[in-house]
């Protein structure tokens, strides 16, 4: 495990605060010997010691579940510091691997899914696992010990504590915010191979980035939970308010909310960043936009988190949006416009002019009214089901 405390954003977008851990594991044979998963770049030296440190002075298979940079980096050094190496993979990994970091077609040997690798006393089975977070994704399964390698699904961006995972609630937002930031998009894959892996019913699940699961329940459930198709009675409203109007707005429905028993989460555009909006898209019901007016359009803050939203595909079933204007523009349209790959069923807007009135703040008492309508109405039907 190779802790890159010093690496603030992923992929130039996620922040990470913490950092990041790359895993790597290593497989000893009594014939053969398998590195599953290179690591960074950044982190070769301290791979590379960690082997010695093994007192392994050949590898012959590097293992290569996914094709991305943060697991592959270091593999052009690793087959220049052993030459006898082959990298294994699958066919769509290879063609990455190939045009990523310019390794010889020659050193690669590719697999079939289920195909297994024998070491001598440790058997590798792959299985195939595209689109959690690539097409190029696999699993590697050390037979005889029943650990499963999982790459970047049931990944965290942490690095406090050790190589286990203590099943607190740390590493639990860790992996939520993982989960929001890379695995969102996919949550229909992902929710297949969690079912997947629980009927393999694994010892441990060893992810590429963050701790190890050896108490693989712990990171199954809360996926169970994530890829659910039912959201939770939650309404999120990420909002930017410039002289405090918009935000009068988004604190008067939230008190309605939340007095209607709907739990609420706002998230303050201005000093909030991607993984604090997309965590809590996860599990909500109903996203309210709440925008200002920049000259005679949204603020651009609302209108990169509404993009954010709208390729994270949430499980979000309502939207709505409210905001406030000063002498004219467009706020409704361009939001509108954005959101519309989620097929939410939209709420009427609330807009005010300037501070809010009292007949905006009552059009806000509707609309709280509504949202919890709609809510119960989901929630019936699903129980009924």
């Amino acid at each position: 495990m190779a802790k890159d405390t010093q690496r603030k954003l992923f992929d130039q977008l996620v922040p990470i605060p913490e950092g990041t851990t790359y895993n790597s594991y290593l497989v000893k044979g009594t014939d053969k010997t398998a590195l599953i998963d290179a690591t960074h770049l950044n982190t070769m030296e301290g791979l590379l010691e960690d082997i010695q440190s093994e007192g392994v002075s050949k590898i012959d298979y590097i293992i290569a579940n996914h094709g991305e940079q943060d697991h592959t980096g270091a593999i052009g050094i690793l087959l220049e510091r052993f030459p006898e190496a082959k990298v294994v993979t699958n066919p769509k990994c290879a063609e990455n691997i190939v045009n990523f970091i310019r390794i010889s077609p020659e050193r690669i040997v590719k697999i079939s899914d289920s195909q297994e690798l024998d070491l001598g006393g440790k058997t590798l089975k792959f299985i195939f696992a595209p689109w959690v977070h690539w097409p190029d994704t696999m699993f590697t399964l050390i037979e005889q010990d029943n650990l499963l390698c999982t790459c970047d699904l049931f990944g965290a961006h942490y690095t406090e504590g050790g190589v286990y995972a203590d099943g607190g609630d740390a590493v639990l937002m860790a992996a939520k915010r993982y989960f929001a930031e890379i695995m969102l998009p996919y949550a229909k894959f992902a929710g297949k191979y969690t079912a997947q892996i629980r009927a393999m019913n694994p010892r441990m699940i060893l992810p590429s980035h963050g701790p190890v699961y050896g108490e693989p329940d712990f990171i199954l459930s809360a996926y169970e939970k994530w890829t659910s198709p039912l959201p939770a009675n939650k309404v999120v409203i990420p909002y930017v308010s410039m002289y405090e109007s918009t935000k009068i707005l988004v604190d008067t429905l939230r008190v309605c909310l939340e007095y209607r028993g709907i739990e609420v989460k706002t998230v303050d555009l201005a000093d909030s960043d991607e993984g604090d909006l997309a965590m809590e898209l996860v599990d909500a019901a109903t996203i309210v936009m709440g925008v200002s007016m920049v000259l005679a359009g949204p603020h651009p803050r609302a209108v990169y988190a509404a993009y954010l939203a709208s390729i994270l595909k949430p499980k979000c079933r309502f939207g709505a949006l409210v905001g406030s204007f000063g002498w004219g523009g467009k706020l409704a349209d361009i939001i509108l416009s954005i959101l519309s790959p989620l097929k939410l069923e939209m709420f009427e807007p609330v807009i005010s002019k300037g501070r809010p009135q009292a007949d905006d703040l009552k059009k806000i008492d509707i609309l709280a009214s509504s949202i919890a309508e709609k809510h119960a109405q989901l929630f019936k039907a699903n129980a009924g089901a």
